[in-house]
């Protein structure tokens, strides 16, 4: 299987009718494709009442296609929607993704949904194995699209859906959606009533969702079409033990209390401000005054050459950052030269080729046996993080907290979310965060250029007047300052050489000025993002884990405790997805990663470990 999906060939018929050839079925019938998801799917899952004086509902959809569905479900929510603070939620599954191309063409059929169409076609995804997501503020709508098969993507999703759609091509022509196995799955992950609305009356169907405790019936079909089925679940599934504590908080945090104003917690604030929570960001020092605060900084991927959990969720994070920081001043769109740093990293990057997880819009090979990063980004550290904290209510200054009863200097919240990197484990310090320093050198008043990076371990930044370079990576004590060094700025200096910029005369022709920062850093190189476990508790349930046993409970959590931290190198790539990330598990709705994305991510994960190599 290749990391990268394939983009289905499209045959159109003379009426416009979009055909798949592989599947060898129609997306759906031109001119009528918009009335048949209205009766068969709107109509079917009984909406818009069954929204009617909801705070949020969660409508999930198997099989995406041309995104018809989805925008005919906006144009219906923003008509019916229950009150200005309610959220729609819909998450979907596809496999073979259309080009940007096709789906606009088979869209244009219907300018009533233009306004809609040119939004979800701005951001369309491309072929990568990937969690999408978009927020649509205005609408009080998200879109959480899981790119994969969907024997894989299914089982790592993470939402409870009111209503489904089931929507892939025909069963007769495309078993693979319509597996006896999925039927459990959507069980699994939907509300106790929840509703089905499909197309199909396929003997198969109808009894794999009866066996998974739907009660089914048939109903008048559309247009040539006699029947289709409804579905409602009588006899919900019971739930799988959530061990990593990946569910966040039993009820929605509307309050919400973030220390740190790093790219941390900023990008926390604005992902959360954005659902309509209500937040302050609370910091000693000031905005961006620690490791986020650098002149200039570099997003680009980190890419594996295996197909891993941790090489995905970079990739996931990666995308995410970009598509936040893409309209907010400070962020510069550039392409990036990454050459090998020794012979190891030239074989990966020639296996990584082979078998790209990124298309050759983002990613391709240059002389040398490096990698070219297309559409990577210099950013204006103080501008992003100002530019993500617009709105947030913020406060500069001494900070007491007390996490027992959710105050802030005196201020109760909902939640707590700490993004104070190494000041966490004044509270946790059975964290182990370690601190590393990271010096960078830079001058102003060159000579103004486009954006222009390299990168071989260290890297070389130019924008407008300005150069950067760096950076060092050095383990220090817990109770260092981050102070600058001379032999930190010779080894930038033997980097910057070994990189070899163009503009590298002008280092010496302006003055040099080094800035250090600590940067909070996990042993396994892997962020802490989630709620925060009750050691004690943690340590009685999950004793077992010492002699071998299996974890069967739920993690015990601290009520309304978060953390987003251990970004080490890497804070403007984590930032975003990070924070979309806590907005669902304080807010409710669909959390867009993997759930193997999230036990890899989650607090709950040190403990566990600890105590299956009996270190605690």
């Amino acid at each position: 299987m290749t990391r990268l999906l394939t983009h289905p060939t499209i045959d159109w018929k003379d009426d416009g009718t979009p055909v798949a050839r592989e599947a060898g079925d129609v997306y759906f019938t031109a001119g009528d494709g918009l009335a048949e998801t209205r009766a068969v799917f709107l109509k079917g899952c009984g909406l818009p009442e069954a929204w009617t004086g909801r705070d949020e509902f969660t409508i999930a959809e198997t099989g995406f296609g041309t995104g018809l569905n989805f925008l005919a479900l906006c144009e219906l929510w923003q008509a019916n929607r229950p009150h200005p603070d309610a959220w729609l939620h819909f998450v979907s599954f596809e496999g073979f993704p259309l080009t940007r191309d096709d789906a606009a063409r088979a869209l244009k059929t219907w300018p009533e949904l233009k306004p809609y169409a040119d939004r979800l076609l701005a951001a369309w995804p491309g072929p990568i194995r990937r969690v999408h997501h978009e927020v649509w503020q205005d609408l009080g709508i998200t879109l959480t699209l899981h790119l994969g098969d969907i024997h894989d993507t299914l089982p790592q999703s993470e939402f409870q859906a009111d209503a489904w759609f089931l929507d892939g091509f025909s069963p007769a022509k495309n078993e693979d959606m319509w597996a006896a196995e999925l039927y459990g799955r959507i069980a699994a992950r939907s509300k106790p009533g929840a509703v089905i609305g499909t197309f199909t009356v396929a003997g198969a169907v109808r009894r794999g969702l009866a066996d998974e405790g739907f009660n089914v019936a048939k109903a008048q079909g559309h247009g040539r079409k006699r029947e289709r089925l409804e579905a409602t679940l009588l006899k919900p599934s019971t739930s799988a033990q959530d061990v990593y504590g990946l569910r966040g908080s039993a009820s929605t945090a509307k309050r919400i209390a973030i220390l740190g104003a790093g790219i941390a917690g900023a990008s926390a604030a604005h992902a959360l401000s954005v659902r309509g929570a209500n937040v302050t960001v609370f910091d000693p020092a000031g905005i961006a005054s620690g490791a986020s605060g650098n002149p200039l900084a570099l997003l680009m991927p980190r890419l594996d050459a295996g197909d891993t959990v941790q090489a995905r969720l970079l990739i996931d994070a990666y995308l995410a950052a970009r598509q936040t920081y893409s309209s907010m001043d400070g962020a510069h769109e550039t392409s990036v030269r990454q050459m090998p740093k020794d012979t190891a990293e030239l074989s990966r990057f020639a296996k990584l080729l082979a078998d790209p997880p990124l298309p050759l819009e983002d990613l391709e090979a240059i002389s040398g046996g490096g990698l070219l990063h297309k559409r990577a980004m210099i950013l204006e550290p103080q501008k992003i993080v100002a530019s993500l904290l617009e709105g947030v209510r913020v406060q500069i200054g001494t900070v007491n907290i007390d996490l027992r009863n959710r105050t802030v200097n005196g201020e109760t919240f909902d939640a707590i979310i700490m993004a104070n990197a190494m000041s966490a484990i004044q509270q946790f310090d059975w964290l182990k965060l370690e601190g590393r320093l990271g010096q960078v050198e830079f001058v102003t008043g060159a000579t103004r250029v486009e954006a222009d990076a390299l990168a071989s371990g260290h890297y070389a930044l130019a924008l407008n007047d300005e150069r950067l370079w760096g950076a060092t990576f050095e383990k220090i004590p817990q109770d260092a300052d981050a102070t600058t060094s001379d032999t930190a700025r010779e080894d930038n200096a033997e980097a910057l050489k070994k990189l070899s910029p163009w503009w590298r005369r002008d280092a010496k022709d302006h003055q040099v000025t080094s800035r250090a920062a600590i940067r909070a850093t996990t042993a396994d190189r892997l962020p802490l993002i989630g709620a925060v476990p009750n050691l004690e508790a943690m340590l009685e349930a999950f004793s077992g884990l010492r002699t071998g046993r299996a974890a069967e409970t739920d993690a015990p959590l601290l009520p309304g405790i978060f953390l987003v931290n251990g970004f080490g190198a890497r804070g403007f790539t984590w930032g975003p997805w990070a924070g979309r990330i806590l907005a669902a598990m304080c807010l409710g709705g669909p959390v867009a990663a993997e759930v193997s994305a999230l036990e890899a991510i989650s607090p709950s994960r040190l403990i566990l470990r600890a105590l299956k190599r009996g270190e605690i």
